[in-house]
């Protein structure tokens, strides 16, 4: 099973322009994937190739535009190079002609703040070598190793640059991810609870399931795949007690009055949650519910785009249950994608995040990032919805009874 954007490392290439970005993406896949040009400014748009690299794996590489770009139009895409980066599971910081000034130191502080490992690349070596004192500078810096030369035109230096992405990228972004390591073993039954509703993609089913499905196979456990209608006449007739039952969250309410105590529940999303999002923080953060007043903006995160139905789970159904549930009159903003926000994230008294499928770990936790530094509380979508129905200790209790 071929693994998709969500469980690829993100590798970003950050520098000015004509350093040689586009060249060293072309070197990395070993073929003319990305136009090269004397231009400046050749790439605008941050953009993603889902390639090979050549003795390392499959990634996502980021080719971004150039950090010193002009005009209003080279602004609004230096912009987008520096979003990025909250993207990324590891930059590499191109640079070239012993040049280094505040461009550079700028990406630095960006690199470290959004805890993103870097590598410096001198690229052209054939035609400009790196001089002594410009690599006792670049050594001064906290990147690992402290700089790899390359010339794309000749290949030197490849070997060298994978072997340090290879030791510089976090394991925890090309390990394979797991949804239930830990929870259930070999013989295990999970009984996975799935509505066909008008939300579910015709002849198919959610990214979410999907993925769970197939890590109970990876973890030797059985599913059984049934919709909520079937629920309590199959454990009736069959007698099965299983390891976990998991169900979609808009179901947490009636599914727990079935599903007997003594057997874990949670949700799809909440197992998202787990693998991905900042778990604990979610679960600090979900019972402010019930703190939201008159007034208050509550802001809702998806990490993908899709066609708003009336049953629209994020976008009218936890609105109304959380407008229900606390009695107030509260604004709500939604925003998809990766997208920036339309207000300060201190003008909110709750976020809300998504289980964020289609997203890396460091993208979700990013995404995260300022609501978490600002004391703003956060939860998901499963947790908020268990919360409201009542069931959230249950929910969560399959993960914190067994947090160390």
């Amino acid at each position: 099973m071929s693994r998709g954007k969500e469980s690829k490392p993100h590798i970003g290439i950050y520098g000015r322009r004509n350093n040689g970005k586009s060249s060293l993406v072309n070197m990395l896949v070993g073929q003319q994937v990305a136009i090269v040009s004397d231009v400046p400014g050749t790439t605008t748009d941050p953009v993603k190739k889902s390639l090979e690299i050549l003795n390392f794996g499959p990634v996502i590489l980021v080719d971004t535009a150039g950090i010193d770009d002009v005009g209003d139009l080279g602004q609004q895409r230096i912009a987008k190079t520096h979003d990025s980066i909250r993207q990324v599971d590891l930059a590499i910081l191109l640079v070239a002609s012993n040049t280094w000034g505040s461009f550079e130191d700028n990406l630095v502080v960006e690199f470290k703040r959004y805890e993103v490992p870097f590598i410096v690349v001198h690229s052209k070596y054939d035609i400009s070598p790196i001089i002594p004192e410009f690599r006792l500078r670049l050594e001064r810096l906290d990147a690992q190793p402290a700089v790899v030369e390359v010339s794309a035109r000749t290949g030197f230096g490849f070997d060298v640059l994978v072997e340090a992405i290879h030791k510089a990228i976090p394991e925890v972004s090309w390990q394979k991810p797991t949804l239930l390591g830990g929870m259930v073993g070999k013989g295990d039954v999970v009984l996975l609870i799935t509505p066909i509703d008008t939300e579910a993609p015709a002849g198919r089913l959610i990214l979410p399931q999907v993925q769970t499905i197939r890590d109970a196979l990876d973890n030797d456990a059985i599913s059984i795949v049934l919709k909520e209608t079937e629920l309590e006449g199959f454990l009736k007739s069959t007698g099965i007690k299983p390891a976990l039952a998991v169900t979609d969250s808009q179901m947490f309410g009636a599914v727990s009055q079935i599903v007997p105590m003594e057997v874990p529940l949670t949700s799809f999303s909440i197992l998202l949650a787990r693998l991905k999002g900042d778990f604990y923080s979610y679960i600090e953060g979900t019972p402010k519910i019930s703190a939201l007043k008159d007034g208050d903006r509550v802001l809702l995160l998806e990490s993908c785009t899709h066609h708003v139905s009336c049953d629209d789970i994020g976008r009218v159904k936890i609105p109304n249950w959380i407008s229900t549930f606390t009695g107030k009159k509260l604004e709500y903003d939604i925003v998809a994608g990766l997208d920036n926000l339309p207000r300060p994230i201190t003008d909110y008294a709750l976020v809300i995040q998504c289980g964020g499928c289609v997203v890396t770990p460091k993208q979700l936790q990013n995404r995260l990032r300022p609501a978490v530094e600002a004391g703003v509380p956060v939860t998901n979508f499963g947790m908020a919805i268990a919360y409201i129905h009542g069931i959230f200790s249950r929910a969560v209790a399959p993960f914190t009874q067994s947090k160390k």
